[in-house]
């Protein structure tokens, strides 16, 4: 069943209590900066709400919920936020509650609709720009702490504001955030100017990979296991290269083949237009953005490279 408004969403929640909010496996700032976001207002409302992922969440993330009490409870409702399809809320949570999804808030076109009811707007640059219109719906003061959150997505889905997907609503959102008491800068220096040893140790591995296919119209980056042992790295500081594949000029599809601890490979896509990346990772049984998008793939590093690669080509024919 779809929602047709930010109000309807909130006077939904208006009703439940012991609200479980579920957020993406391998989390960033905006499925991070949904779910406190949302967690911050509920309880403000006097409602038991957590948020819950399947992976460890980044140090850097920490104080978009350090000072949040955790509660026990047996959820009686379960909303997503950020999540196009249960298979991201990664094996312990798509486990326990993939089947039981009662609300998805989300801004992919690619979402598989798997909740009982779903908000989606494909014109949100940020899930977040979805949940601030759903907290001001809900009544609730809006804190410094909601705006960090708020502010977070806002800036990580949108490279710091700079992809095109920026409307002028993300840009009046995030004013209105600095508003409320945002530490935009503090956050911008943290997500896009701060990088680890091991994290520029794994950049520079990578890089020394990189392979030009079709004419120089595709760069691909592959990152292996071994790298990340070498690094001292690990997947949560990998988001960033996938961003350095679309920037080799002459470029207009950029992507990033990961591999996981199970075996299986990570893909990213990061497109110039007019290419659509959700297009060629919608026939790799993935979904996203048409800039920004993803998907799984299984085999060896050789297997999943060619039908990355068989993909790519078939759509720049």
């Amino acid at each position: 069943m779809m929602i047709d408004s930010p109000k309807k969403v909130a006077e939904i929640l208006k009703e439940q209590n012991n609200i479980l909010i579920l957020v993406h496996a391998h989390p960033d700032g905006d499925t991070l900066g949904c779910g406190f976001s949302l967690c911050r207002s509920l309880i403000s409302m006097g409602k038991k709400a957590r948020v819950s992922c399947s992976d460890p969440i980044p140090s850097k993330y920490g104080y978009l919920f350090n000072d949040i009490e955790e509660t026990a409870f047996e959820p009686e409702f379960i909303v997503a936020v950020d999540v196009a399809d249960t298979k991201l809320l990664g094996k312990e949570n798509e486990e326990f509650y993939g089947n039981r999804v009662d609300l998805c808030i989300d801004h992919h076109g690619s979402n598989r609709l798997y909740a009982k009811r779903t908000y989606l707007d494909a014109n949100a640059a940020a899930a977040c720009e979805i949940l601030l219109q759903v907290i001001k719906e809900l009544g609730v003061e809006i804190t410094k702490e909601t705006a960090d959150c708020i502010y977070t997505g806002l800036s990580t889905d949108t490279g710091c504001f700079r992809y095109s997907n920026v409307t002028p609503r993300t840009m009046i959102m995030g004013a209105e955030m600095i508003e409320k008491g945002a530490s935009h800068s503090d956050i911008n220096t943290v997500m896009f100017d701060t990088k680890t040893k091991s994290y520029l140790e794994l950049q520079r591995l990578c890089l020394e990979g990189l392979e030009m296919h079709f004419n120089g119209k595709c760069s691909l980056i592959t990152v292996t296991q071994d790298m990340f042992k070498k690094s001292g790295s690990d997947e949560s500081e990998c988001d960033a290269i996938a961003s350095l594949s679309r920037q080799v000029e002459g470029v207009v599809i950029g992507a990033t083949l990961r591999e996981r601890a199970d075996g299986s490979f990570k893909v990213s896509l990061r497109t110039h237009a007019p290419v659509d990346a959700s297009a060629i990772c919608g026939k790799m049984n993935g979904g996203g953005h048409p800039r920004a998008a993803g998907c799984q793939l299984t085999g060896t590093l050789e297997e999943a490279k060619a039908t990355l690669l068989k993909n790519i080509e078939e759509y720049l024919k």
